[in-house]
């Protein structure tokens, strides 16, 4: 337990990703509310969330549930997937939301810029995850990597307190939590890794040992156009760095539009490759590996 004061904060999509981060907060004193369709809140509300995770430690907690929110919060974390933002957001209307933060946890660049034409800009923080968690049955999360990292990018220096004060809570629940000043620069490097997981496992159905060993050129390739793209963007990522980071991903990982794929369930591959194809066309940089893994994706999964 922290010594911080608690703080009341709301999940919108308590999934994997969702489900570890509210159990971690409530375990930590936090008050939690899960915004979540009408079954989820309602198994959420009677049984509470149970996380396995060797790195973190287990926890059973009890948390709030609810299908909209309907009374202020000091922050808002949002891990829904990409696709789904638009329908679940409905489930924060702006003028319940009073002054707080607004921190999406997902996948790609472009939801960026569309919290920010809903809510008020400067509440709107961006936030990354590299992680492996799995709703496995209602309110059960399972953290299967080894790490939990988290960036957070300031943004509005009005907001710097807040920002931090959100992160120092990250951090004391047991995550490995950065700060940032620069936006762009979290986004973009989060993508330059998670990109050629996905877009690769998934194409080859493959865990990511089966991958690095079998088509590197094609994780290389992907992530040497991202750095490519994110330099037209204004940031400078360190491609030897990122690929290290790939080269120490565990064998056994699985990437969540792996997963998705497997079951059947629509993946986010227009929030991971389109992204980079859309910038890469803004740029007029050629991404000719990414759009070759990207067509072949559609082709399968639509």
């Amino acid at each position: 337990m922290s010594d911080l004061p608690p703080i009341r904060v709301a999940v919108l999509g308590p999934g994997g990703v969702g489900g570890m981060l509210a159990a971690l907060l409530a375990r930590r004193g936090d008050q939690v509310t899960c915004l979540a369709r009408p079954d989820t809140a309602a198994h959420l509300a009677e049984h509470g969330l149970e996380l396995r995770s060797k790195a973190l430690g287990d926890a059973r907690v009890a948390v709030e549930a609810a299908t909209r929110l309907d009374r202020p919060v000091d922050a808002v974390l949002v891990t829904v997937k990409a696709g789904q933002l638009e329908a679940a957001a409905e489930a924060v209307p702006a003028g319940a939301l009073g002054g707080g933060l607004v921190v999406p946890f997902l996948n790609g660049i472009d939801h960026m810029a569309w919290l920010r034409r809903r809510y008020p800009p400067d509440q709107v923080v961006a936030g990354t995850i590299r992680v492996e968690a799995t709703r496995v049955a209602p309110g059960v999360i399972e953290h299967a990597s080894p790490f939990a990292v988290v960036e957070l990018a300031v943004g509005e220096a009005s907001r710097r307190g807040e920002v931090e004060g959100l992160g120092a809570r990250l951090a004391a629940t047991g995550l490995d939590v950065t700060m940032r000043d620069d936006e762009a620069g979290a986004l973009w490097s989060k993508l330059a890794v998670l990109a050629p997981i996905a877009l690769v496992s998934t194409w080859t159905a493959a865990p990511f040992g089966e991958v690095r060993a079998a088509h590197w050129d094609e994780v290389t390739g992907v992530a040497h156009e991202i750095v490519e793209v994110a330099r037209s963007d204004g940031v400078e990522l360190d491609e030897t760095a990122t690929l290290g980071i790939l080269e120490r991903v565990p064998d056994g990982m699985r990437s969540s539009m792996q997963k998705d794929a497997a079951a059947g369930r629509p993946i986010e591959l227009d929030a991971i490759g389109g992204a980079v194809l859309r910038g890469a066309e803004r740029a007029g940089v050629e991404a000719p590996v990414t759009a070759r893994l990207v067509a072949e994706l559609r082709a399968r999964h639509g």
